[in-house]
């Protein structure tokens, strides 16, 4: 199969220069972010080739795993962190730093990330919907209590002895979206309003195959808002997309900033 993947000087200017009057001119503009996002800042994907679950069991990180072998799920997450991060510490690049332009400049009104890594605050982006939580705290099963993960992490790495457990004797669990588990209402119901008042919608770096983030382009098309993929593969929105960009998000993003 031959690779239709572009750089930045492939990409007509006309065509960056007519993204940039969308977002210019629209009153709402939101932006969906995907793992092709962080994959710049050294995080690996976790699907595709030679991705996180090609190496780990996503059964592994199952609601039921949790329930049923606590200690056994906590083992095999801090192998799962340890996959992810390494000795690296992602920074935002560049599609990040373009997105928190955007959004200080008054044409962005919020990121809504399927991302877990929480570069777009360290970016500076102020409204950023986490659809699948974060990787920076854990929450008690029983009680609700949240609490910074990175030391919880250290416990459960320097004990040997998981799981972690909240003062009420609960279980600490990731502030994530298990298999298993549904999307929080809260975020999903602000993602869909935003997703349709939105005059241009942006979805940057994500697959758009997993449900129900990958359905929020589809609202805001039927919206008749202006939608732009911009992502390395085909996904099933382009068909529907005003302008598709197979190229790098963190060429693409800031490229059109410097249009506005």
């Amino acid at each position: 199969m031959a690779d239709d993947r572009h750089g930045i000087d492939d990409i007509d200017g006309e065509t960056l220069d007519a993204v940039a009057e969308a977002i210019r001119t629209a009153e709402t503009g939101v932006a969906l972010t995907g793992a092709g996002v962080s994959t710049a800042s050294g995080i690996p994907s976790f699907r595709g080739d030679d991705g996180i679950w090609e190496r780990h069991d996503p059964a592994d990180f199952h609601r039921r795993r949790l329930d049923a072998d606590p200690a056994g799920f906590w083992a095999d997450r801090l192998s799962l962190r340890e996959a992810i991060y390494g000795d690296v510490d992602p920074e935002p690049n560049a599609a990040h730093a373009a997105l928190a332009r955007l959004e200080s400049s008054g044409h962005l009104d919020a990121v809504l990330t399927q991302n877990i890594d929480g570069l777009h605050d360290d970016a500076g982006t102020d409204r950023v919907i986490e659809l699948h939580g974060t990787h920076r705290r854990v929450v008690c099963d029983d009680c609700g209590h949240r609490r910074d993960a990175e030391a919880v992490f250290e416990q459960v790495a320097a004990d040997g002895d998981p799981p972690p457990r909240c003062d009420c004797g609960g279980v600490y669990r990731p502030d994530v979206v298990l298999f298993g588990e549904p999307m929080p209402d809260v975020a999903m119901n602000e993602a869909q309003r935003l997703a349709r008042d939105s005059d241009v919608f942006l979805a940057v770096g994500s697959s758009l195959s997993v449900q129900p983030a990958s359905l929020l382009p589809k609202i805001a098309a039927e919206g008749d808002s202006t939608l732009v993929v911009v992502n390395y593969e085909e996904t099933p929105r382009d068909a529907s997309a005003a302008h598709v960009h197979r190229a790098d998000v963190t060429q693409v993003l800031p490229a059109i900033v410097e249009r506005l």
